[in-house]
């Protein structure tokens, strides 16, 4: 099943979620204020991202860190220590499924990427 990861009150994730439903495809939601991420999570993402490509630098919550803390940031091992502690810093949403890893919401993205996997889907799992 498709998985979100973000925070319930960015509007991006209200777009996101939009046009999931829009869409009719089923996802699993996963709060960052409420369920925090595993180190092991962020681990995964970053064997496809780097790691300044998962941190909302734009967010209020990295423009208040320290200029030390905003250069840990760019290492691997500080930088999941510090998405850790501040969640709201990691870019969102981040939708995750079997294989697939979609940063940010783009639409068009989205539907080339997303939709293709769910329309070539066993009918049992759509």
């Amino acid at each position: 099943m498709i998985k979100i990861y973000g925070i319930k009150n960015c509007n991006t994730m209200h777009k996101a979620s939009d046009w999931l439903e829009e869409k009719n495809i089923d996802y699993e939601f996963h709060d960052y204020k409420k369920l925090g991420i595993t180190a092991k999570t962020i681990k995964i993402w970053l064997k496809i991202y780097q790691i300044n490509l998962l941190i909302n630098t734009k967010g209020t919550t990295y423009k208040k860190l320290s200029d030390s803390e905003k250069s840990a940031c760019l290492f691997d091992d500080s930088g999941i220590k510090l998405m850790q502690q501040y969640t709201s810093m990691i870019k969102r949403p981040i939708l995750e499924d079997e294989g697939l890893l979609l940063l940010g919401f783009n639409a068009a993205e989205w539907e080339a990427k997303l939709l293709n996997i769910t329309k070539n889907a066993p009918k049992d799992q759509k």
